[in-house]
């Protein structure tokens, strides 16, 4: 009779699928403080990451951690390396082959660039002009602050951008990476048929009055660590030839050419402020002239326009021939 009151012994099979359940319910758990803990450590050894392939690795991380807290997996995590290691790869061809867009047959061009410039700006270069107003060597103020922080979004809004759309609306994500990677090798393309001088490099050439590069003279100043690039370090991907279009423009153009249909009122004024404030930024830093910023302005409208009546000619060619059938 005590035998019959006795619990029935637990299933082997049972207890083993309730561990595993517990275990990945902790790793779920686990899932943020880890990356979050390897992403303070690395910054504190190494400084702000901003390279390219820095915060790619970065963003995987992220999305890989999303994947696992989700509930996803092993699988959630194959489906983001399946899908950002090509993309990681694609820019870093892209990087060291503008490396090499510096060593170009042509000759370096400046003097339309300034020509262009010093028209606009009556006589003198709107660089010149905004850093002799606004400009104090040693002194920098608060302007110089939020230029640094506009400067140096163009190392990640985009992929930001990429990332949150990869996980809330695959389809949009296609589109707007097929729009980056395009006007990003047309801008490649443009800088080997046209390799140009920056304001900066033309100052120092002794073209132009002399003007500094203020994002980068106030970075080198602060001591902030940046953390440096893991695969595209040496001389072959670095370009200072690579200014016409200025990409620095171009990309927040794209986002809103691409956002602007969709985007509430709030979303249009951040679509609207962004590429006038990268494109004063990069005037008042010596880092394009003004043609550069139009020109980079105008391939993104165009790269956006010619894919958007690429993608909408493709769907309706879908719909004329899943419509065959049924009419048949």
């Amino acid at each position: 009779m005590t035998d019959l009151l006795r619990p029935a012994p637990p299933d082997k099979k049972t207890d083993r699928a309730l561990r595993a359940r517990r275990g990945a319910a902790r790793l779920r758990l686990l899932a943020w403080p880890v990356y979050f803990g390897v992403l303070a450590w690395y910054v504190d050894e190494n400084g702000l990451p901003y390279a390219n392939d820095v915060v790619f690795c970065c963003l995987i991380g992220a999305l890989v951690a999303a994947s696992v807290h989700s509930g996803r997996g092993l699988r959630g995590s194959l489906l983001v390396l399946r899908d950002w290691v090509p993309v990681m790869a694609v820019v870093w061809v892209y990087s060291l082959l503008r490396g090499y867009g510096a060593h170009t047959p042509w000759p370096v061009r400046f003097e339309p660039q300034l020509s262009i410039d010093t028209f606009l700006g009556g006589g003198e270069t709107w660089t010149v002009r905004l850093q002799e107003w606004l400009y104090h060597p040693g002194r920098p103020r608060w302007y110089d602050y939020a230029g640094v922080a506009v400067y140096m979004s163009h190392f990640f809004v985009i992929f930001v951008t990429l990332a949150v759309l990869w996980r809330r609306d695959h389809g949009r994500f296609r589109q707007l990476l097929a729009g980056y990677v395009l006007l990003t090798y047309v801008g490649f393309a443009t800088y080997i048929l046209y390799p140009a001088d920056p304001p900066w490099l033309t100052s120092l050439q002794g073209h132009m009055p002399a003007v500094t590069r203020v994002v980068q003279d106030l970075l080198n100043s602060s001591g902030m660590p940046r953390a440096g690039s893991i695969f595209e370090n040496g001389s072959q991907f670095a370009n200072d030839v690579a200014a016409m279009p200025s990409l620095h423009a171009a990309y927040p153009m794209l986002l809103a050419v691409f956002f602007w249909r969709t985007a509430n009122r709030p979303a249009r004024v951040l679509l609207a402020a962004y590429p006038p404030a990268m494109a004063f930024v990069l005037v008042y830093g010596a880092e394009h002239f003004i043609i550069d910023i139009l020109v980079g302005w105008a391939y993104a409208a165009g790269v956006w326009y010619a894919l958007d009546r690429f993608l909408r000619a493709r769907r309706a060619r879908r719909e004329r021939r899943a419509g065959e059938p049924a009419r048949a």
